[in-house]
């Protein structure tokens, strides 16, 4: 059974930082690319980072690049997405995806149920 399970949303302050984790089973984690997707009320969903099979890493959007970093550890079927100086614009449901192929978001592609980031005073 695949899953993948994130953690570590919640509250924070403008400014602050937050890590979340995505535990993944039940597939190959180490041949899928990963990524954090999210996504604002009214708003589409956004690539926020992706981390190659081979561990290159991309930030899509001028908006995080800077503040936010992706890494994955491939021994504990992990990836993480560490948040750094969060603007109230960040606030968002954030999603961890898996995607075997090279066309990603495609339709192979395996979803977590989301954390709730809330950036607010």
């Amino acid at each position: 059974q695949v899953q993948l399970v994130e953690s570590g949303g919640g509250l924070v302050q403008p400014g602050g930082s937050l890590r979340l984790s995505c535990a993944a089973s039940g597939f190959t984690f180490r041949t899928y690319h990963m990524s954090w997707y999210r996504q604002a009320p009214g708003k589409e969903r956004e690539l926020v980072a992706t981390i190659s099979t081979t561990g290159h890493t991309s930030d899509d959007a001028d908006s995080m690049k800077g503040r936010f970093t992706i890494s994955r550890d491939n021994a504990k079927n992990m990836v993480y997405l560490q948040m750094n100086s969060l603007k109230p614009e960040d606030t968002a449901v954030y999603y961890c995806n898996a995607c075997p192929t090279d066309v990603c978001p495609g339709e192979y592609d395996y979803w977590g149920q989301g954390t709730q980031v809330t950036v607010s005073s």
